[in-house]
């Protein structure tokens, strides 16, 4: 809106600031579960919400931890009293901050996808638009997803975890992933064997080590698994070990992946410049927000490196990656390009999670596959305020 001054000189209203609150969510689980690095009885999730003089809230995800003290003691004393709109302004002034003592390569980093994240879903909920159309606009309307579970619980070997990988095939999944290096590696082996036949040949199957393996290990199991036909072999060595990631690559016929951890453009560049990823999955509560997953998304495009966003988290999260991921074109174009081969595909964490099912008033679900990008403006999702009191520390 704009108002005359004068005769002739049209004001701009600027929409300010006016307050930024962090939450962090928490459910308990059922049945415990781990992987390579860890064994977890509740998930838990670091939100942010953002209002404005105009009485617009924008939602981000991402400050978990440290990552809202960063938040509240580093940022907001620079965000209060800002014009939201300017989300690549604010992104630098975030950046600025913590960028001399090279703390965005951590929990800052985390703070600041938060942060930019709702900017984005401020803006176009502003302005009456979708992300993906401020992104430029959608190149599909849906995204191809792949069930996330399969981790390590006890006594699950073979018949409940059997089960589950089954219930995704009825449920019309495409894919599914498991976890690798949490067990002796024989067992690994038996247990991905195990799947791959639960399963049958026509379902993806991908493995994910969480940085368990040095190289060599890594490349000892994938190949004891070269007969499953895994589709991707994800984080098979520590995030920042680029050489280790090329060793592996160059001895495995799985494509390899990661980046889930790597914050920033700067963490990235290296690790697409010398094409370390056969795929780069970046998250986009820890890469820098929308913003920068969109600029290493690009980036990787350019070089032939397909992008499967990793995800793990609310509805927020979910939201903020189908949007970008709707806007990544085909990798390389194709006339009929295909997920898993030309087309993105997202990872749809299946674990158990209140915070992900009851956070937002319409749960995501996916049919036959796939993944609808929201319409609405903003991020397109209606945050629950009385699920968010019920499950806030």
């Amino acid at each position: 809106m704009a108002r005359l001054v004068g005769d002739s000189q049209p004001v701009k209203h600027i929409m300010r600031i006016s307050s930024i609150k962090t939450y962090n969510l928490t459910s308990n689980l059922e049945i415990p579960f781990g992987w390579s690095q860890g064994w977890i009885d509740r998930r838990s999730v670091g939100i942010l919400r953002i209002d404005t003089d105009d009485g617009l809230t924008g939602w981000g995800e991402g400050c978990g931890g440290p990552a809202a003290a960063v938040v509240n003691e580093v940022f907001a004393p620079l965000l209060m009293g800002q014009d939201p709109m300017n989300r690549n302004g604010l992104w630098q002034k975030m950046f600025h901050s913590v960028y001399n003592c090279n703390n965005a390569v951590g929990f800052a980093g985390s703070a600041i996808s938060a942060v930019d994240i709702a900017l984005w879903d401020l803006a176009g909920k502003a302005v009456g638009l979708p992300v993906s159309d401020l992104l430029g606009g959608r190149v599909r309307d849906k995204v191809a997803v792949y069930a996330t579970g399969l981790y390590y619980t006890e006594g699950e070997f073979p018949d409940r975890l059997l089960d589950e990988a089954r219930g995704y095939v009825d449920a019309g999944f495409k894919g599914m992933k498991t976890k690798v290096g949490g067990l002796p590696m024989d067992e690994d082996v038996r247990r991905v064997i195990a799947l791959r036949e639960a399963i049958g040949p026509d379902i993806r199957l991908m493995i994910d080590a969480n940085q368990a393996y040095n190289a060599t290990s890594a490349i000892r199991i994938g190949k004891q698994l070269a007969d499953c036909d895994i589709t991707w072999f994800e984080e098979p060595v520590n995030a920042q070990d680029i050489e280790g990631y090329l060793q592996v690559k160059s001895h495995l016929p799985m494509a390899i992946s990661g980046g889930e951890n790597l914050r920033t453009r700067y963490e990235f560049s290296d690790f697409l410049a010398r094409r370390a990823y056969d795929i780069v999955q970046p998250d986009v509560m820890n890469v820098g927000g929308i913003t920068e997953m969109r600029a290493v998304a690009m980036t990787a495009n350019a070089m032939g490196i397909q992008v499967n966003p990793h995800v793990w988290g609310s509805p927020i999260m979910i939201a903020a990656s189908l949007h970008l991921a709707s806007t990544v074109p085909p990798c390389p174009p194709a006339r009929d390009p295909q997920p898993y081969v030309q087309e993105p595909v997202m990872e749809f964490d299946r674990t158990p999670s209140r915070i992900r099912e009851g956070l937002a008033k319409q749960a995501f679900d996916q049919v036959d596959g796939y993944l609808k990008v929201p319409t609405g403006p903003g991020l397109g999702i209606e945050i629950d305020e009385d699920v968010l009191a019920e499950i806030s520390e």
